[in-house]
């Protein structure tokens, strides 16, 4: 089949399947490396609308890291040239650099590199190259690389006696969900979609049946599984249950799930990265042929704020809300 009216071309199989492009840059922060820990010297670039960046902005707010590592925010509208520092609310120009795009910090890194620009980026400002731009790996970076420059409540999100539990359920999570609702609404042919969709659905049934019984994913702790399916299920009902076309149910209506997402969005520091207007907009007005007039639905999901009803599952991960 044709791949030219898929959404993203170079991201798509033969068979019309979205297949995700690797992240190029995978540095760590190591006191014996390139890129030594310390305070000022790295910044985040993201976007609040992305599940991905939202891990990020997740795990910077729990590990107590803001003023240790600065961060500054794209606007959420995204054209053919990429994610923009413009002014706005809720997200701005770029302050360390002066960068009109994203792009310019890629090619700056790497002026070999070519690809579509992603959020996040872990952003040496020492150094003037990207460290980072795979959420997965900043994500635990900011868990375990800065020591005491986080906050000394800080939950652990990776455990070492839980990390092969964790990747147990991320090797489900990433490719059926938090990457499905991406190959379900990016599929470029019903084939496509249809393998996607049902993907998508074996794993929302995976993890409805592990959050039935236990409050958090990975033994019953919470971890940074439960922050990877947070930033993906808060997103579902408002946007992949009908941009993405990921319409064979509804958050809302799983008890174990809505609770889920009320349950972490009201650990301290969660909600406030929760930027509704951001994402809608996002989406809506970025992926013009899903959505070519721009329209952005009312709906924001379900209230993040009422109870979850989950106590008696497990213990709460820090003080409650």
């Amino acid at each position: 089949m044709s791949t030219a009216s898929a959404a993203f071309p170079e991201e798509t199989d033969p068979v019309g399947r979205f297949t995700r492009q690797r992240s190029a840059f995978r540095g760590t922060i190591d006191a014996a490396g390139p890129h030594p820990p310390g305070a000022g010297r790295y910044h985040l670039y993201v976007s609040l609308a992305c599940p991905w960046a939202h891990r990020v902005v997740i795990g910077r707010a729990l590990k107590g890291l803001e003023g240790a590592i600065g961060m500054t925010v794209v606007d959420p509208i995204r054209d053919d040239r990429g994610w923009a520092f413009r002014q706005g609310r809720g997200f701005s120009e770029d302050p360390v650099n002066g960068f009109t795009f994203l792009a310019e910090a890629y090619a700056l890194s790497d002026p070999r590199w070519s690809g579509r620009v992603t959020v996040p980026v872990l952003w040496d400002t020492q150094a003037r190259v990207i460290v980072n731009n795979e959420s997965e790996d900043i994500l635990r970076i900011l868990d375990s690389a800065f020591g005491d420059l986080a906050a000394p409540d800080a939950p652990v999100l990776r455990p070492r006696d839980l990390a092969a539990r964790i990747d147990q359920v991320n090797a489900i999570v990433y490719p059926a969900i938090n990457d499905g609702v991406y190959r379900t609404g990016f599929a470029a042919s019903q084939e496509a979609y249809d393998e996607a969709v049902a993907a998508l659905a074996g794993g929302l049934d995976h993890v409805e049946g592990i959050l039935e019984h236990d409050r958090w994913l990975a033994g019953n702790r919470f971890s940074e599984a439960d922050v990877r399916l947070f930033t993906t299920l808060v997103r579902f009902d408002p946007i992949y249950h009908t941009h993405f076309k990921c319409n064979a149910r509804l958050i809302a209506d799983s008890p174990a799930l809505v609770g889920f997402i009320r349950d972490v969005a009201q650990v301290p520091g969660v909600f406030p990265t929760v930027d509704m207007d951001h994402i809608k907009r996002h989406y809506y007005c970025t992926h013009t042929a899903l959505n070519p007039l721009g329209i952005v639905p009312v709906s924001d999901g379900p209230d993040l704020l009422a109870p979850h009803g989950r106590d008696r599952l497990g213990p709460s991960p820090l003080p409650p809300f």
